[in-house]
């Protein structure tokens, strides 16, 4: 198993997808927007445009993506 040594690096790739609030919450853009809009009604288009919060499942694995956020 290997040794955990040296600095910590932030993952370029996560830090690009989500976003560090003042109060520490981590958010996220919603999928689903991107094409196949078409049959989806404006309310539900509207919604997907809205940034949310992490889930508690997956935000261990973002903070340690993110070590210095």
């Amino acid at each position: 198993m290997p040794r955990v040594s040296g600095k910590a690096k932030t993952r370029k790739a996560v830090a690009k997808r989500f976003k560090v609030t003042g109060t520490g919450k981590i958010l996220r853009r919603k999928q689903g927007k991107r094409h196949l809009a078409q049959c989806k009604n404006r309310k539900r288009k509207r919604k997907l445009g809205q940034a949310t919060l992490v889930s508690d499942a997956d935000l261990r694995n973002v903070r340690e993506n993110l070590p210095f956020a």
